[in-house]
């Protein structure tokens, strides 16, 4: 793992604010506070000049998402907040509690969450995914596993 690495060669530190710095001095060094997506080479800080990892550049996050979606055939323009959409969307669709998905899309209020719902509205006879259908299929008991099917 890439922040094994760096702790092993006296890095893996990231930024955190002095007063969250100063409260929870181990913070820096703890895995649950490093970048979902950090950047392949080291680099100075410029607040404090330490030699730390960043995140990635959001845009080469984005150009990864596009490319996927052409090489996918997929006609539709996505971004990643196409994904952040799809995934509150699909948590709406499958009934969590709307407090539940603000909190994990870290919106303050429950009012920018609720964007989500006109969604819901406006699918109340949203045909289901044959994959889904599928998939749903193979749970049934009594049905043969995946690999006993003829294709």
């Amino acid at each position: 793992m890439l922040h094994d690495q760096d702790l092993k060669d006296g890095f893996g530190e990231v930024y955190l604010p002095d007063a969250l710095a100063k409260k929870y001095p181990k913070y820096q060094k703890a895995w649950a506070w490093q970048y979902v997506f950090p950047a392949p080479k080291l680099s100075v800080d410029p607040r404090s000049d330490a030699v730390r990892r960043h995140h990635i550049d959001e845009r080469n996050i984005q150009k990864a998402v596009t490319e996927a979606s052409r090489k996918a055939g997929i006609a539709k323009q996505a971004t990643v907040h196409t994904l952040r959409h799809s995934f509150a969307t699909h948590l709406l669709m499958k009934g969590v509690n709307i407090r539940e998905i603000q909190e994990l899309l870290g919106h303050q209020h429950v009012e920018t969450t609720m964007i989500y719902t006109h969604v819901m509205r406006d699918m109340s006879s949203a045909p289901q995914s044959p994959l889904d259908a599928l998939l749903s299929e193979d749970k049934k008991p009594g049905k043969p596993a995946k690999d006993d099917a003829i294709l």
